[in-house]
């Protein structure tokens, strides 16, 4: 079975905050997982990108301590207080209010009212607070994942396709925050399959299909390698070049 432990590494003056070394996951008959070595420094904005079933949530569940790994070690920097975690199923309360499902998450952290109305703002909630959950949008619901995983203002940032269900001004709206939230020192490792978001805000990705990383680096720098550039970085075609798989 795999090792997860809670320490801080430093290589080279890099501050790694998460690392996976050799991790293997299989389900059944199934190899979810192969080999998987990975590593994301203090303040970076890592972005896991592939299409679905290639492994991303495994991967997170993984770092977060949800599920075992069969193989291999994963590390993280911070204590599980520090981490903040938002996922697929966004775990809120459909007869609750946005304000009151916030502060159920705000009493764990002793975080004040005003905390949690300042988030609900950042996200764009302000005026939906006393709407219940089961009233919103799919979108809303995304933003108020969102706000309850940066409350506690995290050392490090795990982040489920944080974009997919929003608007296009939505959506820049919380490609800001990750943005911000990075710059002032916040881990966010985030999955995707939008190409085009991963290069426009991600610092370093790793290309994943079906459980094997198959490409990383810098967005750019991967996109040079491969001679990949249409009017902008092509991340897409690189995935398709190394894999076969068009990304949806």
């Amino acid at each position: 079975m795999g090792e997860c432990c809670y320490q801080l590494t430093i290589n080279e003056g890099v501050i790694n905050m998460i690392s996976m070394k050799n991790v293997s996951k299989q389900f059944g008959d199934v190899q979810v997982l192969s080999d998987i070595t990975l590593n994301a420094s203090k303040g970076e904005i890592f972005g896991l990108l592939g299409p679905s079933g290639a492994g991303k949530t495994t991967i997170i569940n993984i770092l977060t301590n949800q599920l075992a790994s069969d193989g291999g070690s994963t590390e993280l920097g911070v204590t599980s207080k520090e981490v903040g975690l938002m996922i697929d199923v966004d775990g809120l309360f459909p007869r609750l209010t946005c304000l009151q499902n916030m502060q159920l998450f705000a009493n764990v952290y002793k975080i004040n009212k005003k905390g949690v109305i300042d988030a609900l703002e950042q996200v764009g909630l302000g005026k939906a607070k006393y709407k219940k959950v089961n009233e919103l949008s799919t979108g809303m619901r995304q933003r108020l994942a969102f706000a309850r995983a940066i409350l506690h203002k995290p050392k490090v940032l795990f982040l489920d396709e944080p974009t997919s269900s929003l608007d296009p001004g939505s959506a820049e709206g919380v490609r800001q925050i990750i943005r911000d939230i990075a710059a002032n020192g916040t881990t966010v490792f985030l999955t995707t399959h939008n190409m085009e978001e991963a290069v426009d805000l991600c610092d370093y990705v790793a290309l994943i299909n079906k459980g094997v990383i198959v490409e990383e680096g810098s967005p750019v720098e991967i996109c040079q390698k491969h001679d990949a550039k249409k009017t902008t970085w092509d991340l897409g075609s690189v995935f398709i070049k190394m894999t076969g798989v068009e990304l949806r």
